[in-house]
């Protein structure tokens, strides 16, 4: 099943709790940076699935999404490592808060169809992943990807911790959140994880950046410290 961006996904998630400004807030429906006027954090639903992050996509153009996959599990069964781009040609759509957007998702051999996707105020970057993810974990583990997508969405509901942080764009620093789960942890079918029931999923945004997803990186480690996955995606910044 894949992932639905909002409607259908934000619906099950928490709707984000009201923030107070000592200035103009953003428009409504779009998280705001972290600032000490705020009270307290939005939720995950907010910034990830409510929030309309193409908003600051230029149509016309282009946003790369470096991707990363390696893994050090015996006998390789995520596959080789790769390192390739997912890339958005950004379209103008029929709303002035929603794009059009053209997909190219990895190259050669590796290419996966994906979109187009029409209308999008959200950022399709978070699904797309997600729906790559899943589908790996899901058969290594022989697993249902619709229990591991649900685990993910509770999670993401009801375990995420939201901080502040700072983001690195364009030569300075901007505010920034960053969003992290550990939705295995305490799950009923721990004992079929093969020891990734730690992996923790963090998601970086910045309303400063196009598209504002800034990275996403699902992640487990054995106790020792070994690489059991590594999966991260980041916004390529280009010079100029």
């Amino acid at each position: 099943m894949k992932f639905l961006m909002c409607p259908a996904l934000a619906l099950a998630l928490a709707a984000a709790p009201a923030l107070a400004q000592e200035t103009p807030g953003p428009a409504p429906g779009q998280a705001p940076a972290p600032t000490k006027a705020n009270v307290s954090a939005p939720t995950a639903a907010d910034l990830l699935f409510e929030a309309p992050q193409m908003r600051n996509a230029a149509p016309g153009s282009t946003i790369t999404y470096d991707y990363l996959r390696r893994s050090g599990i015996s006998k390789g069964p995520f596959g080789p490592p790769l390192n390739d781009t997912i890339t958005f040609t950004v379209e103008p759509a029929k709303d002035a808060d929603a794009r059009t957007i053209r997909v190219v998702m990895f190259s050669g051999m590796n290419r996966v169809p994906a979109g187009p996707f029409e209308d999008m105020p959200g950022n399709p970057i978070i699904s797309l992943f997600l729906e790559n993810h899943l589908r790996g974990l899901a058969r290594v583990l022989e697993a249902n990807p619709r229990y591991l997508k649900n685990a993910i969405r509770k999670g993401l509901r009801d375990k995420a911790v939201v901080t502040p942080t700072k983001v690195s764009f364009q030569g300075r620093e901007v505010d920034g959140w960053r969003v992290e789960t550990k939705p295995f942890e305490g799950d009923s079918m721990t004992q079929r994880m093969r020891g990734m029931e730690n992996m923790t999923y963090t998601f970086v945004t910045s309303p400063s950046v196009p598209g504002e997803v800034v990275s996403i990186e699902a992640q487990s480690k054995t106790p020792e410290g070994g690489e059991l996955l590594e999966e991260k995606l980041s916004y390529e910044q280009k010079a100029g």
